[in-house]
């Protein structure tokens, strides 16, 4: 009797950060600027891959596939997020919650693919140096980039449908986003099937992902490790510092969120912790790149001078040409990925 009095909650209100709400324009200025930082970052990385012929092998195909998600990872809860620090458009219905919770984790899924990816395609340029460009073609690339979006967009579609099946009672949503923790809370039906099933995949595609790709740098380490040149050793490293950093800061948060139980208990932990893996992270992987990559940061550097001598500030032609040093391949032309 009591489950036909219950009335099914069709809106949620998100709660956000409600201790800083004496710092609501301090807040939405921080995150403003860094959404824009992130877009821009990003927009400008692509830009810089896409125009630099010699940045078109696989490594960074994939990473201009990294940052085309990073933007609309980023776009799926910031937005919303402002929204609700200037205390306006607090609410959100339940088919756009669950259709922000889907596309949340249809991009967070991809990206465990492309980062196990990434790392395998260093496995194979430092391991098989002969073997690379006919392992890694163009063609491989692209079915290995569509694989990627094609399994994270099927990932998310039984914990969404299961998700969809059940009955909310609460109306406050203690989070900045759908995330499906604080969603779950909010069912006043047994989210027991629910909430192991997302538990499950959340498991299987992490932990899967960040298992193969912890197996590919321990192959490269290996090989590194018996390499007799200290350049060549420099050089192999030199390639894998970016990604390596970016793989530890994206796993060491999002394991702590969605495959340690017992990192659910408080809410407002998960909610900085949130920030970090969806609002951070994409930021910092353009400045990632660009600065611990030597083949990006000069490729920026030549295309800001061509950029500074188109828009007419005066710096000769010869100048860009100057500053841009020697080309660096980082692997021959047949392993391009354009």
């Amino acid at each position: 009797m009591a489950q036909d009095n219950r009335s099914t909650v069709t809106e949620f209100i998100i709660l956000g950060f409600p201790s800083t709400k004496d710092f609501q324009v301090l807040f939405f200025t921080l995150f403003l600027l860094i959404y824009l930082f992130t877009i821009l970052g990003n927009i400008l990385l692509l830009l810089t891959l896409w125009t630099e012929p010699h940045l078109h092998i696989p490594m960074y195909f994939f990473l201009a596939n990294l940052s085309v998600l990073e933007i609309g990872y980023t776009s799926v809860t910031v937005p919303k997020l402002l929204a609700v620090f200037l205390a306006r458009a607090r609410v959100i219905s339940l088919t756009a919650c669950l259709a922000q919770s889907y596309f949340f984790f249809f991009l967070g899924s991809t990206e465990c693919f492309l980062l196990a990816i990434m790392a395998y395609d260093r496995y194979l340029a430092i391991c098989n140096p002969l073997r690379y460009p006919m392992l890694m073609s163009s063609k491989t690339c692209a079915w290995l980039a569509f694989g990627s979006w094609g399994c994270g967009l099927l990932t998310p579609s039984l914990p969404n449908f299961l998700v969809r099946q059940l009955q909310f009672c609460g109306a406050v949503l203690d989070h900045f986003f759908c995330d499906v923790p604080p969603l779950l809370s909010l069912s006043c039906t047994d989210p027991y099937v629910s909430a192991n099933t997302i538990f499950v995949s959340a498991a299987i595609i992490v932990l899967g992902s960040f298992l193969l790709t912890s197996l590919s740098y321990a192959y490269i380490l290996a090989t590194v490790l018996r390499m007799s040149s200290s350049k060549g050793r420099q050089k192999a490293f030199s390639t894998c510092t970016a990604h390596l950093t970016v793989v530890c800061l994206y796993y060491s948060t999002v394991i702590f969120m969605y495959v340690t139980p017992t990192a659910r208990q408080s809410m407002d932990v998960n909610k900085v912790v949130a920030v970090v893996y969806s609002v951070l992270t994409p930021m910092l992987n353009p400045l990632i790149y660009s600065l611990r990559n030597e083949d990006v940061k000069k490729a920026l550097r030549r295309m800001m001078l061509r950029i500074f001598h188109i828009s007419g500030l005066g710096i000769p032609t010869g100048q860009c040409r100057s500053a841009a040093e020697p080309r660096h391949y980082e692997q021959p032309g047949n392993g391009e990925c354009s």
